[in-house]
């Protein structure tokens, strides 16, 4: 395990930790960024879709080959119909 030499006074600081005002800024930014991706994914539902039932799949078949159940699912050519069928049907249920 590695350890900082220090000198009499103890430690030396690590060079590339952040200034407290760095960290705030970090910190800001990483909310900020979450908000966001919120934001987003709130107003395009087809993502969850998407990804739920890519899971569920996933979890109904168990692949052994995760990638290639993957790439496989996703370039199904009949995917964006599926995804298409789900948002109206949600909106039928809506009204």
């Amino acid at each position: 395990m590695a350890t900082l030499q220090g000198g009499p006074l103890g430690p030396l600081p690590d060079p590339g930790a952040l200034s407290p005002a760095q960290v705030e800024q970090l910190r800001n930014l990483k909310i900020q960024t979450r908000i966001a991706n919120e934001k987003y994914l709130r107003t395009h539902r087809e993502v969850d879709l998407l990804l739920s039932g890519f899971l569920r799949e996933m979890f109904l078949k168990r692949p052994d080959n995760i990638e290639e159940f993957a790439a496989d699912y996703f370039t199904d050519p009949r995917l964006p119909n599926k995804i298409h069928m789900q948002l109206i049907k949600e909106k039928k249920v809506a009204n």
